[in-house]
Parts: C-alpha cells; structure tokens; sequence
C-alpha cells in the first residue's frame, strides 16, 4: 500500500512538473495527463480513495486544455467514483460536472446515467427532495432516449419518495401514468395491479373518499380484469373502512391481504398514516359527543 502512495505521489509530481513547464503545441497537457492516469491508478491500489480523486480531477482539466470534454467527463466521473467512497458531496459535485460535459457534447443516455447516480448518492443521504429533482432528470432524458424501463425506474422512486414525504397527488399520477403505459407492453403487464394499488394507497392518505371511489371507477376502466385482484379487493374494504370511520374493519383488511402478500416497508408506513387518520378522527368524534 505505502510503495503504491509513494508512487502515486511520485507520477502525480512529474505531471505537475511538466505542466509547470514549456511545451509544443499542447504536449506537455497530453504528457501530464498520462502522469496523473498513472498516479490515479497508484493511489486507487492503495485505496487512497481521496487523493485518486483530486487527481483525477486534474486529469479532467488536462483533457479540457486539449479541448476533449469526453475525456474530461470521464475523468470527472472516475473522480466521482473514488470520493463516493470518502466524501458523497465531492462525489456529487464530480458528477455534476462530469453531467453537465456529457450533455454539452450530446452524450444523453451518459447524462441520465449519472443524474441517476446522483440521485442514489442523495437518497442514500436521506435527502428524498433532492432526489427527487435528479431522478426526475434522469428519468426525463430516458425517455427522451426511449429507455422505457430506466424511465420507469425513475419515475417509480420519484413516486415512492414524494408519498413518503406526503405529496400524495404527485405519486398517485406518476403510479397512474406508468401503470397506463405498462398495459400496452406485454411484459410489464403484470405489474399494473401493483401501481394501481400504490396509487390507491396515496389516494386513501389523501383522505378524501369521494376520490378514493371515483379512482377506484377509473382503474376498473383502465384495467377491467383489476376488479378480480386481491389489491381491488384490499383498496375497496379499506375505502369503505375509512368511509365509515371504522378502524377494526380497517385493520382486519390489512391483516387479511398480508397475510396472502407480504406489504413492504412502504405500504406499511402510508397504511400507519391512514390509520392513525381515522384514530384521531374518532378520538375528535369522542370529544364531540
């Protein structure tokens, strides 16, 4: 590991001495780049994660003096790459640059990459609004590129997270949208009961019954075999539970459906939330009478 240090070290300082000196015709960036290549690479056996990204970092400029943001952009992210393991806003901040460079020189599917990386990096953080604004970017440019199924898996977190952080309508249009697009494709088909029954739950958070019912009308229409699914099921006992302000009936259709499906952490926090509703609608019931 100290021989690798030292000859990292050792290439790094021959690359800052030929940059410090003359050269021809922008030689002595393409000399330097190769020196710091190598001393990335010395430091990254090392695992000296942060002294391979600053010099990857100057990697990337060498490349933008010879006027080559491909390469720039790679070095960027290879930057990236190495902070991640030692410092996630260094890594972001890479990845930003390495972004916005991809997009300059029209490279989208890279751009929509590397959003995508940046908004694993932020939820990874717990920083669901901001990655939120960068799955959506990503999402938008793999749609832009047709790559339905990274779109999708975009959108599918935008919609997890803005429930999570209680913008209902937002995740219920996004869970609508991908389970209409997904009835037209053979192989996603199946997973349509699943978004609607996720987007029945945002609507059962919202609270409002009136819409609960027009929604359950609406995906009938949309999918006349989801009035036969066990989430169809679920959603119409859990909207008539809410209805009726009756938490035992509520509670027995989660235990019911559960314990066929496992609910996930997720659906087990947005159904608390209903429940808890109705808990502090009864209690205010209480003190009304």
């Amino acid at each position: 590991m100290g021989d690798q240090i030292a000859r990292g070290e050792e290439f790094e300082k021959k690359a800052e001495k030929k940059l410090s000196g003359w050269g021809l015709f922008g030689s002595k960036y393409e000399d330097a780049a190769e020196l710091f290549d190598k001393a990335a690479n010395a430091f990254k056996l090392a695992k000296s994660w942060d002294q391979a990204g600053a010099v990857y970092v100057k990697l990337a400029n060498c490349h933008l003096k010879l006027d080559s943001k491909h390469e720039a952009a790679n070095a960027y992210a290879d930057a990236a790459h190495c902070y991640k393991k030692t410092n996630i806003k260094e890594s972001i901040s890479c990845l930003e640059q390495s972004v916005n460079m991809f997009l300059d020189i029209g490279r989208h599917n890279m751009s929509a990459r590397y959003y995508k990386e940046i908004a694993e990096l932020y939820e990874q953080e717990h920083n669901l609004e901001q990655a939120i604004v960068y799955y959506e970017r990503a999402a938008d440019l793999f749609s832009s590129e047709d790559v339905t199924t990274s779109a999708n898996q975009c959108k599918q977190k935008i919609a997890q997270f803005a429930a999570q952080i209680e913008q209902y309508q937002k995740a219920v249009e996004i869970y609508e949208e991908i389970a209409r697009h997904s009835l037209s494709n053979n192989l996603l088909k199946y997973g349509v009961k699943g978004h609607l029954l996720n987007a029945g739950i945002c609507q059962l958070c919202k609270g409002d019954v009136v819409a609960i019912t027009n929604a359950l009308e609406k995906y009938q229409e949309l999918d006349p075999t989801f009035s036969g699914t066990r989430e169809y099921k679920l959603l119409v006992d859990l909207a008539a539970a809410v209805d009726e302000e009756d938490i035992g009936k509520f509670t027995a259709a989660v235990k019911e459906y559960d314990s066929m499906t496992q609910l996930d952490a997720w659906k087990t926090t947005l159904l608390l939330r209903v429940k808890e509703a109705l808990k502090a609608k009864e209690l205010e019931d209480d003190d009304l009478t």
